[in-house]
């Protein structure tokens, strides 16, 4: 299966964090080996976010044993490894030990954090970009505040917006980020254009079936169908 595709509807369908309180994910069974397991299946899979005012931090997965330190509501930690019953071994400044979830803390996938922030990333660049809506086209323009072409279009937004750096070309970006379908295409993904001779216009994708570009001397920088013109790639250069 296409991990990448998954992870595309998964912000897709993205409106916020799986908190999780006190989640069971593996049932120890015997020891060491059972410890091991739970280790392997959630370490770097979970973020633990701190709710109570303090927490004792733990030499070990049990509440009579010795506490190494406290941490302290509103901090965030690596869970290093999900024990079960509540229990979660934590890295802290002070170093390593386990903490109890339950009532004190919550779980948060990071697989999710990466998706929440793909969603704010994609929804400012498209916001970044709808503001310079009725500028003026320039050929070989790379500001929009003083006129820009198609690809000096979405190589400014993506560059302020993003940090993403692209070539002043629809045929260079065409040839950037990771090539995707009409159905999993996403805000701020590029739609190219083209005839016989190639790619000759770039356009970003805004949602709900319009992108913004640079379109025309006569019309500037407007928002259009993304089918206006039979898009002939569409590439993703956002996480």
């Amino acid at each position: 299966m296409n991990f990448a595709l998954i992870q595309r509807h998964a912000v897709k369908a993205a409106a916020g964090l799986f908190l999780l309180s006190g989640i069971l994910f593996v049932n120890p069974i015997d020891g060491m080996a059972a410890s091991k397991n739970a280790e392997v299946q959630t370490r770097s899979s979970y973020m633990v976010t701190i709710a109570a005012p303090a927490v004792e931090v733990h030499a070990s997965a049990n509440e009579h044993s010795r506490s190494v330190g406290q941490v302290k509501r509103g901090q965030t930690y690596e869970v290093l490894s999900n024990l079960g019953n509540g229990w979660v071994k934590i890295g802290t400044e002070s170093g390593d030990g386990y903490i109890k979830t339950s009532g004190k803390a919550s779980l948060v996938e990071k697989n999710q954090e990466t998706v929440d922030f793909s969603v704010r990333q994609r929804r400012q660049t498209v916001e970044f970009a709808l503001q310079f809506i009725g500028g003026s086209y320039v050929f070989g323009g790379v500001d929009p505040n003083k006129g820009v072409d198609c690809s000096g279009f979405t190589r400014y937004i993506l560059q302020n917006s993003a940090s993403v750096s692209l070539p002043h070309s629809s045929k260079g970006q065409a040839n950037c980020g990771t090539p995707v379908s009409e159905e999993e295409m996403q805000p701020g993904d590029l739609i190219f254009y083209g005839d016989d001779t190639g790619i000759n216009h770039v356009a970003m994708y805004i949602g709900n079936g319009q992108v913004v570009h640079a379109s025309t001397e006569a019309t500037g920088i407007k928002t259009s169908p993304y089918n206006y013109r039979k898009p002939v790639k569409i590439v993703s250069v956002l996480s």
